[in-house]
């Protein structure tokens, strides 16, 4: 699923791909943006925050957000794209390649001065620039609920989704239910950064530092399999801030107390 690593990655491309070009093809396919136009605008570039995509064109950023199964797709003009066009919500397309956007759940197009108002509430993002593990280690710290609904909040932490919760909950031995204010958020913001920073310039996500399919996870997704540590079989919960955003939690009962 896109989380941080592969956000950064997604923008990677398109900057490489776009940055410098004038934009010779834009469509959005979302009610709210579907009469703007940015024909004839330079796009400056493309850059990440957390799990948000800004693509600056011209005087506009174009907002993208993945959620579970979105992304961007780079084509040459003409080529045939390989997923269904009744999928495709943006194109983005120069004289030498075409950034199709598939699934996207959130499209915005703002001035670019007006960015903050999109990804302003998020906290410290470990793949941007301006990265404050002391500012991510206090917040996660400050926050009264749970360590894993904690580190999902994206004001806390920009960039961590499920997965990397259950993964970096069980690297530490952490229960996903222990208080935040519990927690060595530091040790726990240390693993995070070095985790997703080495995951970002991977092909495929990997925890256990094997890239084989179904060997990159200590836990997650493996309810009712043995650790790999221990042999205890994995557990699988619920945890969320409320009723309505309920995520699936994973964790070893014997390496996580």
């Amino acid at each position: 699923m896109p989380e941080g690593d592969t956000v950064f990655r997604t923008a990677r491309r398109l900057d490489e791909a776009l940055a410098g070009h004038e934009v010779t093809r834009f469509e959005l396919r979302v009610p709210q943006t579907s009469t703007a136009d940015l024909t004839g605008a330079t796009i400056h570039g493309c850059t990440s925050r957390g799990k948000h995509l800004l693509l600056r064109i011209g005087d506009r950023t174009l907002h993208s957000h993945l959620r579970m199964d979105g992304a961007w797709h780079l084509y040459r003009p003409g080529e045939k794209w390989r997923h269904p066009a009744f999928t495709v919500r943006a194109i983005v397309g120069t004289g030498e390649r075409d950034a199709v956007g598939v699934d996207i759940a959130d499209i915005d197009l703002v001035p670019t001065t007006d960015e903050g108002k999109l990804v302003g509430h998020l906290g410290p993002d470990p793949l941007a620039d301006d990265w404050s593990a002391a500012r991510a280690a206090a917040l996660l710290s400050a926050d009264s609920r749970s360590i894993h609904v904690a580190l999902l909040d994206q004001r806390n932490v920009a960039g961590f989704g499920n997965e990397y919760a259950a993964e970096l909950l069980f690297l530490r031995g952490i229960l996903p239910t222990t208080p935040a204010g519990d927690v060595d958020t530091s040790a726990l913001v240390d693993l995070g950064t070095r985790t997703i920073r080495a995951n970002r310039d991977r092909v495929i996500r990997t925890f256990t530092g094997v890239s084989r399919r179904g060997r990159t996870t200590w836990v997650y997704g493996r309810a009712n399999r043995p650790c790999r540590r221990c042999g205890t079989l994995i557990h699988q919960g619920e945890q969320g801030a409320d009723p309505t955003r309920d995520r699936v939690t994973f964790w070893c009962p014997n390496c996580q107390n």
